[in-house]
């Protein structure tokens, strides 16, 4: 992408600026973008065998005016992928010309070299290299790129400055330099048409600005890098004309034409990913402007970093945002669970305290007996009546026995995993803390995105449930079998694990027959629970109806 000048940049991000409301850029020009992001390591590459192509005709050529012409195309080709291979390349170019006495090619080179260090932030060291070129006798070619060299150098200056009277100063210079590219430049030049454009669109001349950009664009090959300059002014044009698809049409096309040709100078990029984050759309900001750093990086570019770095902060101050608030909802499932451990305790000190008075009823009721052997009449009343009691009691005691030792076996095992939850959570939030100050955003919002922590724990959760309920009736599943008719019988594929329908039995067996409570421990619908019972229901030997009684009974 060829750098654009700071005045074209003040004035693309006025329009920016003025259309506060932006729509979505449609589904598919976002999504054929994602895709090019994706492959664009090929289309470097590509781009990189070019230049390695161009190095080994450099290391071939026998004459001084070879070398020049081999040296001038790596400039072209590394101009819109590394900036300091490219002014190497210009200064080789420099010291040629220099030596075959073609002055006209030394001062072109001399003001593309300046006209570089302008776009990069390198103010003084332009005007020093400008100030130094001797134009007597250079052609109207070299005196064009030398008045455009300082026509950019004085607009950036301008931009840039804080001082009124500063800026006044280097805009009359500039406006000078602009003059003298119209009368040393062809009309059809690339600089004159940009120069026409933008003049005709900021003077709201709009039909005379989509004119030029017409004739503009019939003068480059669809895809090229050129024609990602003209699509990238043409959506301009729309947008001050406020046609949003014509001109998210036309921006993407921009971007797909950098990215197609292998430029790591994202201009267009940036500022598609300026407007998605005006719009909200935090996801595609970040992965475009992430890959514009990149780029920028490779390339070289402070002055595209400096663009870069306050659209990053703002979108890491939106991760942020967003990872405090998580941090508060895992606070929050914090609380909750000490507030269960509480209430798990409460019921153990009241299984105590039944027991308790259980042995207090023992005794009393060993005493009754010791008082009623007095009377042999009424003994004999006493006893078949103690003989029932004792039956009753002996059930009661069973039942109770067989409850303490599942609650104490869950409580336990819940316990534990209450536990090991608290501390998962504090090594989350230890991971989040850690990412957060190590800025591994992309890692940190592909994590949270992910269910895979959620489905795990889900899984874990089941496995400590087959073991424990398992561990408790090691023989359940070959009862539940024997209920069943041979060809509805389920043997689990694996060793200590419980298929669905086994599972939803065996919390029927544990007391929880309640269909939407089970629905809620197996992450199932209600409707789902209903179908496998009724299933395995009619499925049984004997009286379906007295099927989960006695399912209840196993064990």
């Amino acid at each position: 992408m060829v750098i654009l000048s700071h005045p074209d940049r003040r004035r693309l991000f006025s329009v920016v600026c003025c259309l506060m409301v932006f729509v979505c850029c449609p589904a598919q020009y976002l999504q054929e973008i994602d895709e090019a992001i994706e492959t664009s390591s090929r289309y470097v590459a590509a781009h990189e065998a070019k230049i390695t192509q161009a190095r080994q005709k450099l290391e071939h050529v026998q004459t001084d005016l070879q070398r020049y012409d081999a040296s001038y195309a790596l400039y072209d080709l590394y101009r819109p992928f590394v900036n300091d291979s490219a002014i190497f390349f210009l200064k080789e170019c420099i010291e040629l010309a220099q030596k075959v006495g073609n002055h006209s090619d030394e001062v072109r080179c001399q003001a593309l070299l300046a006209w570089r260090c302008s776009c990069t932030g390198m103010y003084e060291e332009a005007l020093n290299i400008l100030d130094s070129i001797r134009t007597e006798g250079a052609d109207q070619a070299a005196l064009g790129e030398y008045a455009h060299a300082y026509n950019n150098v004085y607009n950036e200056m301008a931009y840039y400055t804080q001082m009124p009277e500063m800026k006044q100063a280097y805009s009359q210079r500039a406006d000078y330099y602009q003059n003298m590219m119209y009368e040393t430049l062809p009309g059809d030049d690339p600089r004159i048409m940009l120069r026409r454009e933008m003049s005709f669109l900021n003077n709201n001349k709009l039909e005379q600005s989509m004119a030029v950009n017409d004739e503009w664009l019939k003068m480059v090959e669809p895809g090229s890098h050129p024609y990602a300059m003209v699509a990238l002014y043409r959506y301009l044009e729309f947008k001050a004309r406020d046609d949003k698809d014509q001109m998210m049409h036309w921006l993407a096309e921009s971007v797909l034409a950098d990215i197609h040709n292998g430029v790591l100078d994202q201009g267009s990029m940036w500022e598609l990913a300026n407007l998605l984050m005006q719009e909200g759309d935090v996801e595609h900001a970040n992965r475009y402007i992430s890959y514009t750093s990149e780029c920028a990086i490779r390339y070289g570019s402070r002055q595209r970093n400096w663009q870069i770095a306050p659209l990053m902060t703002q979108i890491a101050k939106t991760y942020k945002e967003k990872s405090e608030h998580t941090t508060s909802q895992l606070r929050v499932l914090l609380g909750i669970l000490s507030v269960l451990a509480l209430l798990l305790l409460g019921v153990l000190f009241f299984l105590h305290r039944r027991n308790k008075q259980l042995a207090v009823a023992r005794n009393e009721l060993r005493d009754a007996n010791t008082r009623l052997s007095a009377s042999n009449a009424q003994l004999s009343t006493l006893n078949a009546q103690l003989s029932t009691l004792n039956t009753q009691l002996s059930t009661l005691n069973t039942q109770l026995s067989e409850a303490n030792r599942i609650k104490e076996e869950y409580i336990g095992r819940f316990l534990s995993l209450c536990s090991q939850y608290i501390d998962k959570l504090d090594d989350y939030r230890k991971m989040v803390n850690r990412k957060m100050k190590n800025k591994e955003l992309d890692e940190l919002f592909r994590m949270t995105k992910s269910t895979e922590l959620k489905e795990k724990e889900i899984e874990e959760l089941y496995q400590n449930f087959d073991s424990v309920f398992l561990h408790l009736f090691p023989n359940f599943i070959d009862g539940f079998n024997a209920l069943l008719q041979p060809d509805m019988q389920v043997h689990p594929k694996e060793e200590n694990k419980l298929t669905t329908d086994i599972r939803i039995f065996a919390l029927i067996r544990l007391g929880i027959d309640d269909s939407s409570k089970i629905a809620e421990f197996l992450h199932y619908s209600v409707n789902t629970i209903y179908n496998y019972r009724a299933r395995i229901k009619n499925g049984a030997i004997g009286n379906r109806e007295a099927f989960e009684r006695q399912v209840k009974e196993l064990g």
